[in-house]
């Protein structure tokens, strides 16, 4: 059973967030993690500008993702900063390049799930998952979320993301704050709680 790690990443923040989720896929018997990221729109002189030239070293030896990779998977997990309470211009493209799975039905069945990142605390990490989840839905996937079972939603103890419509992470106004552990922790839950589902779905 095949699960896609589908990811935008600029700074490094839902790289992180990637790895573990990947890390609750291979939780679950027999699952495989795929781990991929969308093609970037932008060029190597912005950013540099943009000071995310490091981080995006960091991620160069992940394999880019193909349109026709998605139809393989058993579930896909897709990763985004929020941008001004959407999804990134990058993943947006990339998403729009699956028409042709669209006219054959190929993602229809699948599980679908959204992780994803803002500068602050309220900064529309809701509203990019739960508007993510149309794509997902006009494909006939299966959208699953990050259930309560996952405590670490609960807290009120620490600043912290994640949401019912999936895990999430605050990067600061500077991109100066990493995921932290419950972070990881929702991410994980997810990418097994994913896995899981679609175990059952496939068998």
């Amino acid at each position: 059973m095949k699960v896609l790690i589908v990811f935008h990443s600029t700074y490094g923040h839902l790289y992180k967030m990637a790895e573990a989720i990947v890390e609750g896929v291979q939780q679950v018997r027999g699952a495989e993690a795929a781990l991929r990221r969308v093609p970037e729109t932008l060029t190597d002189e912005i950013l540099g500008q943009m000071g995310a030239a490091d981080a995006q070293k960091s991620m160069a030896h992940i394999p880019v993702a193909t349109v026709e990779e998605l139809a393989s998977a058993d579930a896909i997990i897709f990763g985004t900063p929020t941008r001004f309470g959407n999804m990134c211009g990058q993943m947006r493209q990339f998403l729009d390049g699956t028409g042709q799975l669209w006219m054959k039905g190929s993602l229809v069945g699948k599980v679908g799930s959204v992780f994803a990142a803002s500068a602050t605390q309220h900064g529309g990490q809701e509203s990019t998952i739960l508007s993510f989840h149309t794509t997902l839905l006009h494909q006939g996937m299966v959208v699953v979320g990050l259930p309560y079972t996952f405590q670490g939603q609960m807290r009120i103890d620490e600043i912290t993301g994640g949401s019912p419509y999936g895990a999430t992470t605050i990067a600061g106004g500077s991109g100066e704050r990493m995921p932290s552990e419950n972070e990881l922790d929702a991410a994980r839950f997810q990418g097994k709680h994913v896995a899981e589902i679609a175990a059952k779905l496939k068998g």
